[in-house]
């Protein structure tokens, strides 16, 4: 089987080196996403393996097929940016990595949230300084406020753990709730309403996109930290912008923004960034953004390299493809 990764790191490569031992499999690594411009560098290969960012829609699919590629193999959970029912129309399966590491995304969602609360981005940069001032650097407690899960799968039920842990009040949304002990299962309005913190840990579909904006943000406290490790499009950017603008909510620690293709995961710091709605949330005092990173552990990149040639070879011996996105 020839493989190619689309939109590959250094960190991707050597992981995938790694569990590639086991399997022998030819691997070629391109550093662009996979587009329609890039689509045709998939030629002579079985199967390709693209990103978060690259856009797998009917025309990238049309030239992957005259390409001669069997497989969609996303080495993601995500699988929004795949139009998958025409993929496997034309005989195109796809499958993913549902779960890689659920920790890193969880812990990565706490990290924002602590950094954000307790405005450690600004004390670091005052004590390189050799600034030593605690003013304007008052915090709160996480211990008994309330927190918001949107999404209670893998990652989301890790979150409620690390939750309860801080002696926080969970409520919790999902289309499918579940008896958790210690949680308040209750409907999205609601929860907006009532949380201190509102962190967001589901899948973007057509149902929820912009799940977040300018009517739920204006149902919400005040004083809220929206944190979002998911999908970009669960939010719609320039409203959050606008109440954050308006001190509608207290703050926002985002992973994930909705036109990120092309601009996370480079280095954009010698021509600067022409997405003015990002560029003004970065520049604001309560804005942590981070580069789609909570992913990014070495256990989960083990196992994203590990899930996606076990996929590749139980494709190949004609096994079921647990992982198939159906």
């Amino acid at each position: 089987m020839k493989i190619v990764l689309f939109d590959v790191k250094s960190y991707d490569k050597k992981h995938f080196e790694a569990a590639n031992k086991e399997f022998g499999y030819e691997i070629t690594y391109y550093e662009p996403a996979l587009n329609v411009h890039t689509a045709v560098m998939a030629k002579g290969s079985d199967v390709v393996c693209p990103f978060v960012n690259c856009t797998v829609d009917k025309e990238v699919i049309d030239i992957l097929k005259e390409c001669g590629v069997k497989l969609i193999a996303m080495r993601s959970a995500g699988f929004n940016n795949v139009d998958y029912n025409y993929a496997l129309k034309n005989g195109i399966p796809v499958v993913r990595v549902p779960a890689y590491s659920p920790y890193a995304v969880a812990e990565h969602s706490f990290a924002l949230l602590l950094a954000l609360v307790r405005k450690l981005t600004h004390a670091y940069v005052r004590t390189r300084e050799f600034n030593f001032s605690l003013s304007g650097l008052v915090g709160m407690d996480l211990h008994e406020k309330t927190i918001g899960i949107v999404g209670t799968g893998k990652i989301g039920r890790v979150a409620i753990n690390i939750a309860k842990g801080f002696g926080m009040k969970v409520l919790a949304y999902d289309p499918y709730p579940a008896d958790i002990a210690g949680v308040e299962f209750t409907d999205l309005d609601t929860l907006l309403r009532e949380s201190d913190v509102v962190t967001l840990y589901c899948p973007l579909t057509k149902d929820n996109y912009h799940m977040i904006n300018a009517n739920t943000l204006e149902d919400m406290k005040n004083t809220v930290l929206l944190i979002n490790t998911s999908r970009g499009a669960l939010i719609d950017s320039e409203a959050l912008l606008e109440a954050l603008k308006e001190k509608k909510i207290g703050g926002a620690a985002l992973d994930v923004y909705e036109e990120e293709a092309g601009i996370f995961y480079t280095d954009q710091s010698d021509e600067g960034i022409k997405d003015d709605v990002l560029a003004r949330l970065i520049s604001m005092p309560n804005v942590i953004i981070t580069s789609h990173q909570g992913y990014l552990t070495e256990e989960a990149l083990r196992a994203i390299s590990q899930t996606t040639l076990k996929n590749i070879k139980d494709f190949e011996d004609g096994k079921e493809l647990v992982n198939q996105v159906k």
